[in-house]
């Protein structure tokens, strides 16, 4: 199990200017849902932005202390358009 803190930390320091909401869903802290806003995802495909997050957890997931991850990527621009409607 890890923190919703420890997920956090994971990838702030692979992506510096992410901004991450992590969520418990079970309450067990095995799965979770996680929403990362970085200006890193510019001009990159879903499927890179969710590789870099991976990336990023890698080592929890590789022991299953992350058993379940659900993954919501965003650029700020992005973010905003969403939040607006």
């Amino acid at each position: 199990m890890v923190t919703p803190e420890q997920v956090e930390s994971m990838i702030c320091a692979q992506i510096p200017d992410a901004q991450v909401m992590v969520n418990d869903l079970t309450g067990g802290g095995d799965h979770l849902q996680v929403t990362v806003v970085s200006s890193a995802f510019a001009g990159k495909s879903l499927i890179k932005q969710h590789q870099l997050v991976y990336g990023a957890v890698q080592a929890a997931m590789s022991t299953e202390a992350i058993h379940a991850l659900a993954l919501k990527t965003y650029t700020p621009d992005r973010w905003l358009n969403e939040a607006q409607g």
